[in-house]
């Protein structure tokens, strides 16, 4: 996920993509802990796509 896809997002956009991230991170860790998943990478880079967000979310919220 690109920085200029989400800035031209909204906040509403933003919020649900986010909530749907942090579920899938949460769906993720559980199966690479059970052993059902072997590429952890894909942690990473969900964790990554979460932080996008919530510097995108923070950065229009202060522009305000």
């Amino acid at each position: 996920m690109k920085m200029k896809e989400l800035r031209v997002k909204s906040e509403k956009e933003l919020r649900r993509q986010l909530s749907s991230l942090r579920e899938q991170l949460r769906d993720l860790s559980f199966k690479i802990h059970s052993k059902e998943v072997k590429n952890n990478h894909l942690l990473k880079v969900v964790k990554k796509d979460i932080a996008r967000i919530l510097t995108v979310i923070n950065s229009k919220t202060y522009a305000k």
